[in-house]
């Protein structure tokens, strides 16, 4: 199934009911009193976040949405029954925003939190209404308002304990494979993963935690450069950052350093987020030179742990890493 993460769509809330206009008919009561009823309101739609979900592949089969409108009043003081509501359900992560102006209207971030994106109209009020010492026999009545339309836009953020992030081809997806049972597609070639991939890593006497995949960004991410404009929304959720380094790679400093700068000039509070720097493919390096990068690493402060996603060697050491960092900060938190 496709990981459709954007989608455009319309909402529109029932219109409320029409008041009405009626009088009594009683035997030997030839100036029955107004009797109209009032219109029922028009039904709102609403957006409400479930864990069912976790892509926005709905979208793709249905872009409009509309509530039911409110039932016309009648005579005999009969109130016309307000509309039913649209829920519409999505994934937890969910930003909406305006379609034209890019307003954020919400942000759900929790199981069950819902919002009313577009309130229906209220019902129109019956003759009674406008009774009046004066005028006992109103003809007068309001038609129902009319509910609200729109032309919105939704965004799917990841809700992940931790983001793999790193240049293309620097072996993200085979690291996901290692530390959860997730199967990503893995080639030797730059953007194999075109959508983001989760996984669940599971270590004992610890939370289970999710990790997300991030495709594969490049310079110039944060300005729509290759995937990243569509992908690095999904890591500002995170906890903890992976950054995945080719240490085979000639380029290896340049590398950590275009990544670093990307995640800064997107957001700067990625840069104080919780960071494990993992030199990979030890396999095809020699201890020496791995040894100078990770004392190069050291001394700006991060924290190095060097893995070989082919051989598994140092796996076990980041899984432990991972999950007693991410124990420690849930156990801060409360």
């Amino acid at each position: 199934m496709a990981f459709i993460d954007e989608a455009k769509f319309f909402v529109k809330a029932g219109d409320g009911g029409n008041g009405c206009v009626s009088f009594r008919r009683e035997k030997y009561v030839p100036r029955g009193g107004p009797n109209g009823g009032d219109g029922g309101r028009g039904g709102s739609v609403i957006i409400r976040a479930t864990n069912s979900l976790n892509s926005l592949i709905d979208f793709r089969y249905r872009s409009h949405f509309k509530a039911e409108r409110g039932v016309h009043g009648k005579g005999k003081d009969m109130h016309g029954r307000s509309g039913k509501d649209c829920i519409i359900d999505v994934p937890v992560g969910s930003v909406i925003k305006d379609f034209e102006s890019g307003e954020v209207l919400a942000d759900i971030a929790v199981a069950g939190d819902s919002i009313v994106i577009a309130k229906g109209g209220a019902g129109g009020m019956g003759n009674p209404h406008f009774a009046s010492g004066t005028n006992r026999t109103p003809r007068i009545a309001t038609n129902g308002e009319i509910g609200g339309e729109f032309w919105l836009k939704i965004e799917l953020k990841l809700i992940a304990d931790v983001g793999l992030v790193g240049l293309p081809n620097a072996g993200k997806s085979t690291l996901l494979s290692m530390l959860s049972a997730a199967n990503p597609k893995i080639a030797p070639y730059p953007f194999t993963t075109l959508e983001p991939q989760l996984g669940v890593l599971n270590h004992k006497f610890c939370k289970p935690c999710i990790i997300a995949d991030i495709p594969g960004l490049v310079e110039g991410a944060h300005n729509g450069v290759g995937l990243g404009h569509k992908f690095l929304r999904h890591i500002e959720r995170t906890s903890m950052l992976l950054h995945v380094i080719d240490a085979a790679d000639e380029n290896v400093e340049n590398n950590y350093e275009i990544i670093s700068k990307e995640l800064l000039l997107y957001k700067e509070e990625l840069a104080g987020r919780i960071q494990i720097l993992i030199l990979n493919k030890r396999d095809l390096v020699d201890e020496d030179d791995l040894k100078k990068l990770e004392n190069h690493f050291q001394q700006l402060g991060q924290n190095v742990i060097i893995v070989s996603g082919i051989t598994g060697e140092g796996i076990d050491s980041l899984k432990a890493n991972v999950a007693e960092t991410l124990e420690d900060r849930r156990h801060k938190s409360d």
